[in-house]
């Protein structure tokens, strides 16, 4: 099966990839919903909220400080380096993430789609205006643009929809792609998930990199079931 699976990469006119939590949590980064688990009493879920910015945004920001402070400890692996050099040998790849936290950017990897946003980014409230701000803690919460209002962090939350613009530009990678690469995601999180589907429809040989069996997991072509590190490294020699 490895060998097959090396061919396929080998051989494959576009590639696309979706990463999720589990290829971060290699890192050092706990997985969204196992952050610690209660911070001040508080699920993850009530936090990520429009809802919840719009109650109390001084409070929804030192949660997502304390997300920064952990995500600037931790270094790409061995995984998302893999991907940065799969990316240089393919004719074409997209590199689609759930994750916020920028490791795939410091491995190196450049065709990126955030679907689900980037930590790093700060976006007005009132103007629109993003900044990327790198400091694992900001001085001020909640922070201001220069238009004066406050920032929210550059995230999707629960109950906002996804670029549209990126979305659409996901969807096409995945029905483009030869070889659809499923890594680290549990495959719940929707619509993200629907891409492995979409992907399998158009004709994509799908492999999964897992430790864990998913939901895809019976309609996919090919599974490892190994941490990311471990496999995509192997899949790539």
């Amino acid at each position: 099966m490895l060998s097959a699976i090396r061919d396929l990469l080998r051989t494959a006119r576009s590639i696309a990839v979706l990463t999720g939590a589990g290829i971060s949590a290699e890192s050092g980064i706990p997985t969204f919903r196992d952050a610690g688990g209660l911070w001040k009493n508080f699920r993850a879920e009530d936090l990520a909220t429009p809802q919840a910015f719009a109650r109390d945004p001084k409070f929804v920001w030192e949660w997502y400080d304390w997300r920064r402070s952990l995500i600037a400890k931790a270094e790409p692996n061995a995984g998302h380096h893999a991907l940065a050099e799969l990316e240089k040998r393919a004719a074409k790849f997209t590199l689609i993430t759930q994750n916020v936290d920028g490791l795939h950017d410091r491995a190196g990897s450049t065709h990126i789609l955030k679907v689900h946003g980037d930590i790093w980014t700060l976006r007005c409230t009132r103007c629109g205006h993003e900044r990327h701000d790198p400091r694992p803690s900001l001085p001020e919460l909640p922070p201001r643009c220069p238009c004066g209002a406050i920032e929210r962090p550059g995230v999707v939350w629960f109950g906002e929809n996804l670029p549209p613009d990126l979305w659409e530009k996901a969807e096409r990678a995945a029905s483009a792609a030869d070889v659809f690469l499923v890594v680290g995601t549990s495959a719940l999180v929707y619509p993200a998930a629907g891409l492995v589907h979409l992907a399998k429809a158009s004709g994509a040989k799908v492999v999964e990199v897992n430790p864990a069996e998913t939901p895809v997991s019976e309609m996919v072509d090919f599974s490892r079931r190994a941490p990311a590190a471990e496999a995509l490294p192997l899949l790539i020699s």
